[in-house]
């Protein structure tokens, strides 16, 4: 943006070509996959002029990490490839010890610097596969949710950008008690379905903690949330299975020792279930930019299960509607191999 020429100004320097693009793709023009890939009636990628601010912004990883694998992933491909990364929450907490394994990650990613809060408690019984994969000398993480975060929050005069990957607990949490952190936040979910495989339930995140999504999708209207939602994340192309070349890699001589815990992780997963489909990489791809997921502005109600429904009379969010699927396992691998 140029300086102001006081009334000669042409009103057309102070826009954001930059913001125009960003709204354009939010919009529900139509997409389509060709032979050529991804289209759209924009002709391609925003303009030239760099990335947007908000990729430098210091980034927040909400997780579950311990459940399903991809939690675990998602945090090793945060920790190697985003520099910003400035704290990593633990959400559906199992008496601190997701917060502790994910401390043992981010010190083998090499991130010793990138604090972890163990957040919200949800169930008695939560899915939790990594006991003994990390050492028993890992300490007790910081519970300080809300200070922590005004950290960094204080740390920049922009946004801070909040990639949910775990149920909606802790934003609900820090609404409650500083609502004034949530508003400097882009928020990135991972979760809500509109055509869920099980009509009779909420997509997973979702119905860990209806009360929380339900309570904090119309505080987060304002800022149109994006949520890479099940329809496009539970898909067989973005599964890890001991045939994927990611798995395959992490097995070979060489290997960094997060390799190893990743691949122990999936092993125990896989123990119960065929495979680990990547819901929570593609949500941490879409929170840097990456332009391999589309999204449309929809808006949506929910029930008081928190099942997602499309409602002309909702409210407004971003909605990944497809992904380039060969791409994102391109990008993921570079990232954890």
């Amino acid at each position: 943006m140029g300086e102001g020429r006081d009334e000669e100004q042409d009103p057309r320097q102070d826009e954001d070509p930059i913001q125009e693009w960003l709204a354009m793709v939010g919009t529900d023009e139509i997409l389509f996959e060709g032979e050529e890939g991804f289209q759209d009636s924009y002709g391609g990628p925003p303009p030239s002029l760099g990335p947007h601010p908000v990729a430098f912004a210091p980034m927040i990883v909400d997780t579950d990490a311990g459940g399903d694998p991809d939690d675990s992933v998602a945090v090793v491909a945060a920790a190697r490839s985003v520099p910003e990364l400035a704290l990593v929450v633990t959400s559906d907490e199992y008496g601190g010890e997701r917060a502790r394994f994910v401390r043992h990650l981010l010190d083998l990613a090499g991130r010793p610097e990138v604090p972890v809060v163990a957040g919200s408690d949800l169930q008695d019984d939560p899915l939790y596969f990594v006991d003994g994969l990390f050492p028993q000398d890992v300490p007790k993480q910081s519970e300080d949710l809300v200070g922590t975060v005004e950290a960094v929050c204080q740390s920049t005069p922009g946004p801070v950008r909040w990639v949910g990957m775990g149920p909606l607990s802790n934003l609900a949490a820090l609404q409650e008690a500083r609502p004034e952190l949530v508003a400097k936040m882009v928020v990135t979910q991972m979760g809500g379905a509109i055509n869920y495989r099980d009509p009779s339930r909420a997509e997973h995140n979702f119905r860990m903690d209806p009360a929380a999504v339900i309570r904090m999708l119309p505080v987060l209207e304002l800022s149109v949330p994006t949520f890479v939602v099940s329809d496009v994340t539970f898909n067989p192309a973005m599964e890890i299975l001991p045939e994927s070349t990611i798995y395959q890699k992490w097995a070979a001589p060489g290997s960094p020792p997060w390799a190893a815990v990743l691949r122990a992780h999936v092993d125990r997963w896989m123990e119960r279930y065929p495979g680990s489909m990547q819901h929570d990489a593609l949500t941490l791809a879409a929170a840097t930019f990456w332009p391999g997921v589309r999204f449309v502005r929809e808006r949506v109600a929910l029930d008081p299960l928190a099942r997602m429904t499309i409602d002309a009379e909702g409210i407004e969010i971003a909605m990944s509607i497809r992904a380039d699927y060969p791409a994102f396992r391109d990008w993921l691998e570079t990232r954890v191999t």
